[in-house]
């Protein structure tokens, strides 16, 4: 599978959903976490190592993204440099896609599950488009 085929799957499932979706990404990228010893700071420094932070979020209807290259754009735009965007799906209810509230609890509880390191629930991509194994 190339590097953009995994994201087209996703786009396409969300689509096909019964109900409306919305796609929540969590973009992140590396950070020395609290505490962090002589050998992390240094590793860190060096390039290597440190944490996964949450940078930025954005929740978008399938529709609104052609494929990775599109989102990669827009996040050029909008944010800082990242490593890894996290992904996942919401499903509206009775043919409505989520209210904002709900969207905005989703992501709240997406970027709080990034700074916790419990991702394993999530598509997870580099700034290629490459899919993650993260375990």
């Amino acid at each position: 599978m190339n590097s953009n085929q995994h994201f087209q799957q996703l786009l396409a499932a969300a689509a096909a959903e019964p109900e409306p979706q919305r796609l929540l990404f969590v973009f992140a990228g590396a950070e020395l976490p609290d505490n962090a010893t002589p050998e992390q700071e240094a590793r860190f420094r060096s390039g290597k190592g440190g944490a996964l932070g949450p940078l930025m979020c954005v929740d978008k209807a399938p529709r609104d993204l052609s494929d990775f290259k599109a989102l990669v754009s827009e996040a050029e735009r909008a944010g800082p440099p990242w490593s890894v965007v996290f992904a996942a799906s919401l499903s509206g209810q009775a043919g409505r896609p989520p209210d904002k509230a709900r969207i905005d609890l989703a992501l709240e509880t997406m970027v709080q599950a990034v700074r916790d390191g419990r991702i394993g629930g999530f598509a997870a991509y580099g700034t290629d488009g490459d899919f993650l194994e993260i375990a």
